[in-house]
């Protein structure tokens, strides 16, 4: 009789073992995840000209040069995004303001304003009542997103 027990003694003890590793591999992947970026919010503000606000209300400041600014009409990304900062950028009129620029300070602060204007020869085109999405991305995380519809006036 005492034989019958090593063979069920070693079937739980690998059963036993088996429960173990799974429990360990459910709980690893969330011990390994990176940590959730600063989140930051962030207010916009679109005009049928192509005029995009983007007005930092919450957070750490930023360094707008290792931002992307990804911007989405209706549902649709831009051909060309805005290569922040810059002066002139394929898809954008000249010029965008703020931190954006860089002839600025790339240190984007809570309260500060920065925009760009989307040129037309960007699609999808801006038009009034049209669904615009900001959406600021730090080292392939999405730290920021804001939504706005298209107003009729001119910035």
């Amino acid at each position: 009789m005492a034989r019958g027990y090593a063979p069920v003694a070693v079937v739980l003890l690998l059963a036993v073992t088996v429960v173990a590793a799974a429990s360990v591999l459910t709980i690893l992947p969330s011990v390994t995840e990176r940590p959730p970026a600063d989140q930051r919010g962030v207010a916009v503000d679109a005009t049928a000209d192509g005029r995009v606000t983007l007005t930092l209300v919450a957070g750490p400041e930023l360094d707008v040069r290792d931002v992307d600014v990804a911007i989405s009409v209706d549902g649709a990304a831009l051909d060309h995004q805005p290569p922040v900062p810059f002066f002139s950028a394929t898809g954008f009129v000249s010029g965008p303001t703020g931190p954006f620029n860089v002839a600025d300070d790339p240190t984007w602060r809570v309260g500060e304003s920065a925009s760009v204007r989307i040129a037309g020869t960007n699609a999808p085109t801006v038009e009034a009542g049209d669904a615009v999405e900001v959406r600021l991305v730090v080292r392939g995380t999405v730290v920021a997103t804001a939504r706005t519809e298209v107003t009729e006036g001119t910035a």
